[in-house]
This record gives structure tokens, C-alpha cells and sequence, in this order.
């Protein structure tokens, strides 16, 4: 079965020329599965598995033999950062692009065929779409590991031993993973056909997120990022979901629950002040680590107090538009009813339709 992806575009009955644009965008996931096809064959091949390994697997093993309940033998995987890591963030990064591709085709194209939306809109649900489906199974991941490591309800696991902290198998997949969905949006950029004018702030968005991650994930500060992200996306997936709503809530009945977000964002970024000061200031800034630890306090205030205004500022924006809207309203004369209907149906059809209205 091919995999189609795309927003929302339609098929064309001709077929493009062989390694033209229109070719790659069209046909990109078959052509990244075969590239992750190459690596999972090399694997069965002795003289090729030594490389195609350091894509595949997990690298710089650090096995001790503690006990493990989850393990009879009492052999525990653990692992810690290096360089190698970084190849297998780009063999994933693969994996990232094949798995957007399969949800774009089988679940948001499959909704966007019944809505009829605008292509404004429809941008806006297949961001939103993709977005929630990562941020839903990041939290239940790192929810787990935090569960599992024990870090709520023994605090002081958050600083102990840094900044050697061994990783299990699932809390440094985690890593891979989000370092790899951020590194995926920029030639999703290409296959998606974004707009330049709308690329700026996808860009911002991959660029800064895999290198926060990136950075904390290096410099020893594994189990605090994860807590802090497991937080973050949780405000995260609340935003994106409202952002959904604002397409469906066409008569803005649903307004007074914008109330929700804005409580799940303050909240998300008071706890995760509050940790990172308790980890870093209290926790690690009195070990040998004290410099490193207060620069990334700094960082993590900096950020915090970055989204706090962009929400802040956002939030004063939207208020302006409603008075302005408003105004207008009451200066413009009332129309039938029947006008009314009217004019909301276009505002929803696909612009093509749209323009074909208008002549």
C-alpha cells in the first residue's frame, strides 16, 4: 500500500517525472521507507551490522548488575550520553517522517474530507492534529518513566549522582525520539509545501526545541528534562486542542472555556519554575556542578518568561480584535438573516469554492 501524505492536496490524474519536485513530495515516505529498510537489513549481515547497529540501537551501554524487580536476573540496561547517540537520532528522525505521513493519510486526511474546511483552517488542523497525537503519547511516556524511576515521590533522584545519571532503556529512548520528531519538521517543511512566509516560526519552533533538548540531554540534566517536558506538553496538548475548537466553534459558544487554557498554561510554567529551582538551585547548584546548574536555571527561567509574555501578548492581541470586531458590527448596518446564513457557509468552504462563489 502506498502512502500518500500531503495537506489536503489534490491528486493529480498525471504523473510527475522521476525525481522531479512533485515526485518527492508525492511519493516521500516510500522513498524514506526504503531508506530505513537499508539500515534493518544491514543488521542481519555480520560485516554491515557493526555499522547499520549505531543507527538502530541504543548506544553507550553502561550495564550494571543492580537488582530489578522487572528483570528476574537482576541485570538492569542502562545507558548514558555520547556521540553516537547521535545516529540514531537521525535514523529515527526517519522513522519521524513515515510515521507523519501515515498519520496525515489515515487520520486527519480521512476528517478533513468531511469537513470542508478553508485552506487557513485546514493548515491549522493538520498542525494542531499532528502536534496533539505527539504530545498525547510523550506525556503517557515520560509519564511512565517518571512513574517507574521514581522521581515524585522520591524528589531528591532529580539531583543525586549528577551529572552521571545512568538512563534506562525507555527514559533515553525518550530522548531520541523528541530530539528526532523536532529535527523531522524541517523537511516536513519541504513535503508539507509550506509557505515562506508561514516557515519562520516552524523553523524557530524545531530549531529551539532540539536544542534545548539536545543540550539538556548532553550536559547531564536527563531526569529533569523529562519531568519538565512531560509538564510542558501536558499545557501543550490544552492549547492545541482549544486551537481546534476555535475551527468548529463557529458561533463561539465554547468561549467562556477558553478560561481552562489559560489556567493549564500559567500552572504548567509556576510548576515548572518551582522544580527547576528546587532541582538546580537547592539541588545541584551545591555540588561540584554549581556553574552549570545555574546557568541552566537561568535558561529555564529565560524560557519560562519568554512564553509567559508571548501568551500575555497573544492574549492582549485577541482582545483588540474582539473590541474591534465589535465596533464594527455595531457601525456596520444589520443585515437579513438569510445574508447572514449565507455569508457563513462561504467563510467555511475551501477557497477554490470560495472564488467560484464570488464569480
Amino acid at each position: 500500500m502506498r502512502i500518500r501524505p500531503g495537506m489536503g492536496r489534490k491528486s493529480s490524474n498525471k504523473n510527475p517525472q522521476i525525481f522531479s519536485h512533485e515526485f518527492v513530495i508525492h511519493n516521500h515516505a516510500d522513498i524514506v521507507s526504503c531508506l530505513v529498510m537499508i539500515f534493518v537489513v544491514g543488521l542481519l549481515d555480520e560485516t554491515t551490522s557493526h555499522f547499520t547497529s549505531a543507527f538502530v540501537t541504543l548506544q553507550h551501554n553502561v550495564t550494571g548488575q543492580d537488582s530489578s524487580r522487572d528483570n528476574p536476573t537482576g541485570r538492569t540496561y542502562t545507558y548514558v550520553a555520547g556521540i553516537k547517540d547521535y545516529c540514531s537520532v537521525f535514523f529515527y528522525t526517519l522513522t519521524c517522517i513515515i510515521m507523519h505521513a501515515i498519520i496525515q493519510e489515515f487520520l486527519l486526511d480521512k476528517c478533513t474530507k468531511k469537513l470542508h474546511l478553508s485552506k487557513y483552517k485546514l493548515a491549522i488542523f493538520n498542525e494542531s492534529g499532528q502536534l496533539i497525537v505527539f504530545y498525547i503519547i510523550s506525556v503517557f511516556w515520560g509519564g511512565r518513566v517518571i512513574l517507574r524511576e521514581g522521581y515524585f515521590t522520591q524528589f531528591s533522584l532529580l539531583w543525586e549522582d549528577f551529572p552521571k545519571h545512568p538512563m534506562t532503556y525507555m527514559h533515553k529512548f525518550f530522548f531520541i525520539i523528541q530530539m528526532a520528531y523536532y529535527l523531522h519538521m524541517l523537511p516536513e517543511l519541504y513535503f508539507q509545501k509550506v509557505k515562506k512566509e508561514d516557515q519562520q516560526s516552524k523553523i524557530l519552533h524545531s530549531i529551539f526545541g532540539f536544542g534545548i533538548i539536545c543540550l539538556a540531554y548532553s550536559f547531564g540534566f536527563q531526569r529533569i528534562t523529562i519531568v519538565l517536558l512531560t509538564l510542558h506538553y501536558v499545557g501543550e496538548i490544552v492549547t492545541h486542542i482549544f486551537q481546534l475548537i476555535d475551527i468548529f466553534d463557529r458561533n463561539e459558544k465554547l468561549l467562556n472555556l477558553r478560561v481552562l487554557n489559560s489556567f493549564t498554561f500559567v500552572s504548567v510554567r509556576f510548576l515548572n519554575m518551582v522544580i527547576g529551582v528546587l532541582t538546580l538551585y537547592y539541588g545541584i547548584a551545591n555540588t561540584e556542578s554549581t556553574m552549570r546548574a545555574l546557568f541552566a536555571l537561568f535558561g529555564l527561567i529565560v524560557l519560562q518568561g519568554y512564553l509567559i509574555f508571548s501568551f500575555i501578548t497573544e492574549y492582549f492581541r485577541m482582545k483588540r480584535e474582539e473590541q474591534r470586531e465589535a465596533r464594527n458590527h455595531q457601525l456596520r448596518k444589520p443585515k437579513s438573516s438569510k445574508d447572514k446564513l449565507k455569508r457563513r457557509k462561504e467563510s467555511d468552504l475551501p477557497e477554490v469554492d470560495q472564488h467560484r462563489m464570488l464569480k
